[in-house]
């Protein structure tokens, strides 16, 4: 029988970590389709967002007005020993209540732009909600949803005139 697991001696799999890796890429491009097509202050993320808001700003007064800790995520600041450890409590209460709670997720640090690789931090899905939840209850995402709302239009130009393009080639 095996002993007893002690993650601090786990190995990582380089395959299970590809699979997180792309299962948090797909909810970054799922989240920037949802504010593409809905107004980030109609936006549900879970049945809970009203407590996890609430929560967030009890734990995190920082996230109060003005907003620069929303607006834009200092990691050093969330990964500090007091960061952490507020974070892992706050973590820590959606145990039981919110699927994937302490999955991987890509969050934008700076809420007025899209995602891309200078403007990505891996975070937990509960710490995604908290923070998307309450930029979007504030409208800091708002710049976001005009952002990814233009790349749409864009897109679908480029695709019309390549569709047009075709035609004109095959007639």
């Amino acid at each position: 029988m095996a002993g007893k697991f002690d993650p601090n001696q786990a190995q990582n799999l380089q395959e299970v970590e590809k699979q997180f890796a792309v299962k948090a890429v797909e909810q970054a491009q799922t989240y920037w389709n949802l504010l593409e097509k809905v107004h980030p202050r109609q936006l549900r993320l879970t049945k809970f967002d009203d407590e996890i808001y609430e929560h967030a700003l009890e734990t995190f007064p920082e996230f109060a007005a003005p907003h620069e800790k929303l607006e834009k995520l200092d990691e050093d600041w969330m990964k500090s020993k007091d960061g952490k450890e507020r974070w892992r409590n706050f973590i820590n209460a959606y145990e039981k209540k919110v699927q994937d709670y302490n999955f991987g997720s890509l969050i934008r640090t700076d809420a007025s732009k899209e995602y891309n690789e200078t403007n990505t931090i891996f975070v937990t899905r509960i710490q995604f909600y908290a923070i998307e939840i309450a930029r979007n209850r504030l409208g800091l995402n708002d710049k976001a949803h005009e952002i990814a709302k233009e790349e749409a239009r864009l897109e679908k130009e480029k695709a019309e005139k390549k569709k047009a393009g075709k035609k004109k080639s095959t007639s």
